[in-house]
């Protein structure tokens, strides 16, 4: 059995989630239930990054006193949301955790024992928004161009990280490996700040100005600076200081799914952390783009932040997800309306996919006793509609993070279904007892509705499930198919009993 570990970001706890950090999660979610479908052992990690002067503010801002009990609710806040949105994560880390305090502090005296800390004066720009020191060249108009706000100048002194020891094996990396960073308009980005813009960082913050974090090793006055640490998440929650054969199964991870406001760190910063360290490099990074709201910026002031929970009350779970994977290009920047959401719901997926369902099981009720049809050995002019080279198009799109283009292949079949019904028209053959043809024409669309439960599985799986459960499958019987098997035309038996139910996706009233 083959394996495939991915990771969203670890996420501030200052607030709840909204729906870009959700986008992210159902991606690797997706992902994480494709390479399942494929029969591969998964590990899918997200979390929460806890030891942070922002997280610190939210606490005090909100009147608690004691920073671990605003954590603790914040942190149970996140996994709730996950759980309602039906995240499929085989674990959850939180960078308060003794687990990660250990990993954190063996990681450290790996790359001080190679001679890569080192004490110096720190002089620049440095955003609170992103906890992150910058250079001028990151600035747009002299303001930081994530948080749109004036950096603050700071002096300070901190140890450092030799991150320009690297600049030479990181380029060499990337381009013997040119999968390591996606797309290829971010991996050109990282290859111009490599190498003409990166400088060794500040790896600490003195606790006079940074007052939470986990405590320095060689200096008692300072704290781990939360980018250092957070990263080294990757490693603890894989076991690293704590489970040697955890980490050893899972370690290089194949898949880090970053916003690219974050890609600096996971493909500069963090690969040379591991070159220091003697770890081997995660297969890939991969950097979506950012959100908007109706054309705007998300923001608190101009109350436009969509919360995915309450979205989930609006809409069903899987019409979000079909929404947010075949809306935005997984990759670039795209924006999110409520307006287009109902639009699409309504024409694509309760009248294209949810009216195919209902129609289909209708007349196997109506013509058939509720039973699927024995098709004829040779059924002339109904070729299958779920061909080997869809199947090839679909997981071809699916392995390469093309969510839109799967999604497209997808619903060219259910289209081609309900074309096929128009042209056929049971209803005539019925009528005028063609009873042969009638069967050749209803086997031929059931069965093509059990395929496409297997395309949707990843990307809308309560709706694959529920399909099967209408053809009178066991849902769990069948994922424990392998997808080749699967793919297999006719696997669909002739008399098996369906369930009519109502419909997948009743419309809006």
């Amino acid at each position: 059995m083959s394996k495939f570990s991915l990771s969203t970001p670890i996420y501030y706890v200052n607030d709840r989630p909204h729906i870009g950090t959700a986008y992210t999660t159902l991606i690797a979610d997706s992902i994480a239930r494709y390479r399942r479908m494929k029969g591969d052992e998964v590990f899918f990690l997200t979390g929460t990054d806890e030891n942070s002067q922002k997280n610190l503010e939210a606490a005090e801002k909100r009147g608690f006193t004691d920073l671990k009990k605003y954590l603790d609710e914040m942190a149970a806040a996140w996994q709730t949301a996950w759980d309602t949105l039906g995240l499929t994560h085989d674990a959850f880390i939180r960078t308060t955790e003794n687990r990660h305090l250990v990993g954190v502090k063996k990681f450290f005296d790996l790359i001080h024992k190679k001679g890569d800390v080192y004490k110096s004066t720190y002089e620049g720009y440095y955003c609170d928004g992103c906890e992150a020191f910058i250079t001028e060249s990151d600035l747009v108009d002299g303001k930081c161009p994530v948080h749109n706000k004036t950096s603050r100048i700071i002096a300070e002194e901190n140890y450092f990280f030799r991150l320009t020891n690297y600049r030479d094996a990181l380029l060499e990396h990337i381009e013997k490996h040119p999968e390591f960073i996606q797309p290829q308009s971010r991996r050109n980005e990282i290859v111009s700040y490599i190498k003409d813009f990166m400088k060794d960082v500040s790896i600490s913050r003195q606790k006079k100005t940074a007052h939470c974090g986990i405590d320095f090793p060689l200096d008692a006055d300072q704290v781990i600076y939360v980018w250092f640490d957070a990263l080294i998440n990757y490693l603890s929650a894989l076991g690293y200081g704590s489970d040697e054969k955890l980490f050893k199964k899972w370690w290089p991870m194949d898949l880090h799914i970053v916003g690219k406001d974050i890609l600096k760190f996971h493909a500069a910063l963090w690969p040379a952390m591991l070159m220091s360290a003697g770890f081997p490099l995660p297969k890939a990074v991969f950097a979506h783009g950012f959100f908007t709201v109706n054309g705007e910026k998300m923001s608190k002031s101009l109350g436009n932040v969509v919360d995915p929970v309450e979205l989930v009350q609006l809409y069903p779970l899987d019409a979000v997800r079909y929404f947010l994977l075949s809306e935005i290009k997984f990759g670039e920047d795209g924006d999110f309306s409520l307006t287009r959401l109902k639009e699409r719901y309504e024409s694509e997926i309760a009248n294209t996919l949810g009216n195919l369902v209902h129609r289909a099981l209708s007349m196997t009720e109506q013509y058939c006793d509720s039973r699927v049809p024995p098709a004829s050995g040779a059924s002339e002019g109904l070729d299958p509609l779920c061909e080997i080279d869809i199947w090839r198009a679909y997981n071809e799109y699916m392995d390469s993070y093309r969510f839109q283009e799967a999604v497209r292949v997808v619903w060219g079949v259910i289209r081609g279904a309900n074309q096929f019904i128009e042209q056929e028209k049971p209803w005539s053959l019925y009528k005028e007892n063609k009873i042969q043809r009638l069967n050749d024409v209803l086997y031929n669309v059931l069965e093509t509705l059990r395929q496409v439960g297997w395309f949707l599985l990843p990307l809308m799986p309560d709706t694959a499930e529920k399909m099967w459960q209408g053809l009178g499958l066991d849902p769990a019987l069948e994922k424990a198919q392998s997808l080749e098997l699967a793919q297999v035309w006719g696997r669909l038996k002739p008399r098996t009993k369906i369930n009519k139910g109502g419909p997948l996706f009743p419309k809006e009233k």
